[in-house]
């Protein structure tokens, strides 16, 4: 009978920092950078500062549903080679996609990381 992929308790804590502080980061960049009309506002009127640069890079990047694209990417290799590294990149950019409108795609990756955690663990030879 083989073990099934389960992260341990070091890994466990590890991937609760990396969703938490990347649903966090979301969170503030949808209500406090894109949403917000004075930084639109701003940044539209052609401020250089990192927070504009940050508010373009990830406008362009959820309009163009890359953050769903990632999470099932990654998710889809995780299902397939269960992987700390792959799970982390599916749980971060899955995050990012549920709160920055890219629901769907990053839901599945959701649950397909839910579903790799029974499989099997990859052998060590």
């Amino acid at each position: 009978m083989s073990l099934l992929f389960k992260p341990t308790a070091r890994q466990l804590n590890w991937l609760l920092i990396v969703a938490f502080a990347s649903a966090g980061y979301a969170l503030y960049l949808r209500y406090m950078v894109i949403e917000q009309s004075t930084v639109s506002l701003a940044c539209e009127g052609g401020l250089p500062t990192w927070l504009c640069f940050t508010r373009k890079v990830f406008l362009f990047v959820f309009q163009n549903g890359l953050f769903g694209l990632v999470a099932l990417g990654a998710a889809i290799v995780n299902l397939i080679r269960p992987s700390m590294l792959t799970l982390t990149i599916a749980l971060i950019a899955g995050g990012f996609g549920i709160v920055l409108y890219n629901v769907e795609m990053s839901a599945l990756a959701a649950g397909l990381l839910i579903l790799s955690l029974a499989r099997p663990a990859p052998s060590a030879g």
